[in-house]
């Protein structure tokens, strides 16, 4: 049975970087990635819309905002040591309504709070910035910007192998059995050997949790994103990222228009429950998910406490003229006719029993393995420093099995 000194369940961008940042650290240490798709950034990593978050949003002293700001540079060094394009195209934050100015004056006090450079700015310097953009105020962030993070994972991915590591696709975990000194994972490419693992699995994280035997606090409950493209004859309409002031209670930002790295511009997402795990399309349905979202205790509060906004976003959902409604309001000029399907991706939202969402990364210990049962975005922007996050975790736990032995 092949044996390594770590191997990590998942080939998204957090499993990737912490492999990378474990050969960093123990650069004569053995690593495995396990994945069970063909590709590494099968799913969440490379479907979503490449942003690169400054950390403007999150509570101050979180790990979100202390991993968002050291994770971007951290980001940007490795884009500019690996030739990984990517671009600060700045963002605006943009409030259309005078009862949203409160709650953009909280988040630029957040922004400032966190370190992050931003800038109160009035209508005028908005269209200075956005000319198409309509709003009574704005935060600007000169410093977001856009990357492809599935390039970011195939760079990695290389550097991990050059190093030594393994990485083994087309392997789904089934189970996990303990022993004295190791604990083997076992898949359907085979069974591996490691003294330590890490679950990085993302939207089954709660699943590969319980069969490392860990009873989570959480359940993983998927809501689709879905998306538009501007047509080429649009797309000078934005020039950067435009965003919405969001709702501090909901953790998704509302329908926003993002540059894309490779060219074009997105427009949304918005947030529905997806019927599958994996469920790109409206027609996806897998019921064992389906039963286990719709049965959980915290799904059903969210959905009683949310049940407005839950309607909204599935009527965009179903009509492509409310969905650009929601759009024109940060960029009047748009038409339904400028609008072309983009690709969904799925979001992994950790729920508590009691209907709470999970608003910060998530790590948690059982035994000889490492769950990351939440690492919702801003993961990706900050996936070296959660990486790095993830292998203090498990060198202390290596530091204490040397002692006791």
């Amino acid at each position: 049975m092949p044996s390594t000194d770590l191997i990590i369940v998942g080939g998204g961008i957090v499993g990737l970087a912490t492999a990378h940042r474990f050969q960093q650290r123990f650069p004569a240490a053995m690593v495995r990635v396990v994945e069970k798709e063909d590709h590494v950034a099968a799913h969440q990593t490379g479907r979503n819309s490449g942003v690169l978050h400054s950390g403007i949003y999150y509570k101050p002293g979180s790990l979100k905002a202390k991993n968002c700001r050291t994770g971007k540079l951290a980001m940007e060094q490795f884009c500019e040591a690996e030739g990984v394009p990517f671009d600060l195209c700045g963002k605006v934050i943009v409030a259309t309504q005078e009862e949203e100015l409160p709650r953009l004056a909280d988040i630029y006090q957040r922004g400032q709070a966190n370190g992050v450079r931003c800038e109160m700015i009035d209508r005028e310097r908005l269209r200075e910035i956005e000319p198409h953009a309509a709003g009574i105020q704005a935060i600007h962030v000169p410093e977001a910007g856009i990357v492809n993070y599935a390039a970011v994972c195939e760079r990695m991915a290389q550097r991990v192998r050059e190093r030594g590591g393994e990485i083994t696709l087309g392997a789904n975990v089934t189970g996990f059995r303990g022993g004295a000194d190791e604990v083997v994972v076992e898949t359907t490419a085979g069974d591996f050997a490691a003294k330590q693992a890490v679950n990085c699995a993302g939207l089954f994280s709660d699943r590969v949790a319980k069969l490392s035997g860990e009873k989570p606090p959480v359940k993983i409950v998927p809501f689709r994103g879905e998306y538009f493209e501007l047509k080429p004859e649009a797309e000078h309409l934005v020039r950067g990222l435009i965003y919405p002031v969001p709702d501090p209670a909901f953790p998704f930002l509302g329908v926003h228009f993002t540059r894309m790295i490779g060219g074009g511009v997105e427009c949304g997402p918005n947030a529905v429950l997806a019927f599958a795990r994996e469920g790109y399309y409206k027609t996806s349905i897998n019921f064992r998910d389906l039963a286990e979202s719709l049965t959980y205790p915290g799904f059903l509060r969210l959905a009683a406490k949310y049940w407005r906004t839950g309607a909204g976003e599935m009527w965009r959902s179903l009509s492509k003229h409310a969905f650009v409604k929601a759009l024109k309001r940060l960029v009047p000029e748009i038409r339904e006719e400028q609008l072309k399907p983009s690709p969904a991706g799925v979001r992994a939202q950790a729920l508590f029993r009691d209907g709470s969402m999970a608003d910060d990364f998530l790590i948690e210990e059982h035994g000889r393995v490492v769950n990351v049962l939440n690492a919702a975005s801003p993961a990706a922007t900050s996936a070296l420093n959660v990486g790095q996050l993830i292998v203090d975790r498990v060198a202390a736990r290596i530091a204490e099995t040397e002692c006791r032995a």
